[in-house]
């Protein structure tokens, strides 16, 4: 068996980083809403960890925290204007439009807000 050598992820691939901020973001939202916790940094590294590996790719440990940290600005700024009811709507609405086949204003309009808290 010949196992694949994992890729680290191009500094330049900011789509893939920005998709892993929104993920993150629809997870945190949906642990919050369904359990009333909020992800630490250190799990929403691990599950950056274990997404890219799904892929054969990876990034280092810093880049990982720091696409957490930017996803846990989000999520709470999120949450902080929300109703319960508009919380868990929203957070099935990301958790939805992780599929490719479903498309989402709301997931279009989080999309271009991680990408903007990623860029800043």
């Amino acid at each position: 068996m010949i196992l694949k050598k994992t890729e680290h992820l191009p500094a330049g691939d900011k789509g893939t980083r920005v998709a892993l901020v929104y993920a993150l973001v629809a997870e945190r939202l949906g642990i919050y809403y369904e359990h009333g916790q909020w992800p630490t940094v250190a799990q929403g590294a691990a599950l950056c960890a274990e997404w890219l590996a799904r892929s054969q790719r990876s990034l280092a440990l810093p880049e990982r925290q720091h696409l957490s940290e930017v996803s846990d600005g989000l999520a709470r700024g999120i949450a902080a204007g929300l109703s319960r009811e508009a919380g868990l709507h929203t957070a099935h609405e990301l958790s939805e439009s992780l599929s490719v086949n479903y498309s989402s204003e709301v997931g279009a309009a989080i999309m271009v807000e991680c990408e903007r808290a990623l860029d800043s």
